[in-house]
């Protein structure tokens, strides 16, 4: 994981759209909500009550046989990838998406009508940078069943290639490729949906797609077709007579590009991987990609991101001027020799601090715990996380000195390795949600030498000392 220079993006104003879901056929409203940093993509479901969220969360993911269809506590989200694509084509980080039924709006059954809304929305910098996960060895997965198989390699930005392959004449093998995502916009977006004349068939049989028609999906015909299959097309889209182009497309639809069909391939890869919950730098070679596949591997990778997040080091020079001194640290805590237990400060902002320990055989505990085999007790490390919070906690107030801090909760506490003398613990904290009335939720982790040793959810509240 790596902090960039780059500033996270939401939009400034709200944007609505309306159209119709393609498989349900309902109309619906959908709008774009600026978000506040570190909130990422996620939808609500503005009609029904309690207004629920599904975040744009891979672990979501319930069904894809027609889209990437998301659930979580029996609230539904259908067809989600083309309105990901667009927020991630145009390099935007924190969303909310605001809907009135369970599917998006399909449009032309492209990204293209969503980039339009949100560029109109204006797209503006937050304060905080960007999070994002560097890819440095190859991962992939594949499904055997199918032979789709995606695979992502180290790059100096995110690249997409996507390779298809339908084993049908009238559409062959295809590839597109997107070397920069600023290219999204004017190479992939408008990159309509398709479906194969066999495909479509059975959609009408199940009552799958009362939402499409001829101006937002393209249908390859890949067989003949009889009279009154033609009729009942014809009924389907309330269109007096249809027919087959030379181009093997039903109707007079037009191509916007000969390789339309793997650019839609690459626009769903793109929707289907902001499912992984963070920003890629590396290539994604995508062979025969589909739904499944494209979601297996979102799966994949936001548990090795997740994992990776859990064990990341944070980058300090121990060497380097604090932030705070000890006297300083003594003139915001009330705790003293032998009980307190940070150092320094290294870094502090608004949600996360950084301080360090040095461990010496000195320290008290060593005495009894334990004679011949010193190793620090885990409840001290816990209450040395604690002290570096209640800086964080203490400097939102101008009079510190004027403050006690309390612990009124420990969660998911886990103890990895043993710390000895010798040691220098690494802490830090950072804002699970922001401190109100005093009250700080933050997740606490320590690490020496080079590893993570504990880790906690630590609920602390300052309160105003009586004089």
């Amino acid at each position: 994981m790596s902090k960039t220079t780059t500033k996270q993006r939401t939009i400034k104003n709200r944007v609505t759209l309306q159209g119709v879901g393609l498989h349900t056929g309902e109309n619906v409203t959908m709008t774009f909500v600026p978000a506040k940093e570190n909130h990422g993509f996620a939808f609500k479901r503005v009609d029904l009550e309690g207004e629920p969220i599904i975040e744009a969360d891979a672990n979501y993911v319930v069904n894809t046989q027609r889209g990437t269809n998301l659930e979580k506590n029996g609230v539904k989200i259908q067809t989600s990838e083309h309105v990901l694509a667009a927020l991630v084509g145009l390099d935007i980080d924190n969303v909310m998406i605001e809907l009135d039924s369970s599917e998006p709006p399909i449009m032309d059954g492209s990204s293209k009508y969503f980039v339009k809304a949100l560029e109109e929305a204006e797209i503006i910098e937050q304060e905080q940078d960007r999070e994002e996960y560097i890819v440095k060895d190859v991962i992939s997965y594949k499904d055997e069943a199918t032979g789709s198989e995606i695979t992502v390699i180290p790059s100096n930005e995110y690249q997409i290639t996507t390779m298809v392959d339908f084993g049908t004449k009238i559409l062959g093998t295809q590839n597109a490729t997107l070397e920069h995502i600023s290219d999204f916009k004017t190479e992939i977006a408008d990159a309509r949906t398709f479906s194969f004349l066999h495909e479509l068939e059975m959609l009408l049989e199940h009552g799958l797609i009362k939402g499409g028609d001829l101006n937002n999906a393209i249908v390859y015909v890949d067989k003949e077709i009889s009279e009154s299959t033609m009729k009942k097309l014809e009924k389907a889209f309330d269109k007096k007579k249809l027919s087959v182009k030379p181009n093997g497309i039903l109707d007079n639809l037009t191509l916007h590009y000969p390789n339309e069909a793997a650019r839609h391939k690459l626009l769903d890869v793109v929707g289907d991987l902001a499912l992984a919950g963070t920003r890629i730098r590396g290539k994604v070679i995508a062979n025969k990609p589909g739904h499944f596949v494209n979601t297996q591997f979102a799966k994949k990778l936001h548990k090795i991101i997740k994992q990776e997040r859990r064990n990341y080091v944070p980058v300090v020079d121990l060497h380097g001027p604090p932030v705070k001194d000890i006297n300083q640290i003594m003139q915001m805590l009330p705790h003293r020799p032998p009980f307190l237990l940070v150092d320094k400060i290294m870094e502090l902002s608004d949600e996360h601090v950084i301080g360090i320990k040095n461990v010496t055989m000195n320290e008290h505990f060593f005495v009894g715990h334990f004679p011949g085999a010193p190793v620090m007790p885990g409840v001290l490390q816990l209450e040395a996380m604690a002290q570096t919070g209640g800086i964080l906690v203490l400097s939102t107030v101008p009079d510190p000195e004027n403050y006690l801090t309390y612990l009124l909760k420990i969660d998911n506490v886990r103890y990895k390795q043993q710390v000895v003398p010798g040691d220098t613990l690494i802490f830090k904290l950072d804002l699970m949600t922001p401190i109100r009335r005093g009250i700080c939720q933050m997740q606490a982790r320590a690490y020496a030498n080079g590893r993570l040793v504990s880790e906690a959810e630590i609920m602390a509240q300052i309160v105003k000392v009586k004089r």
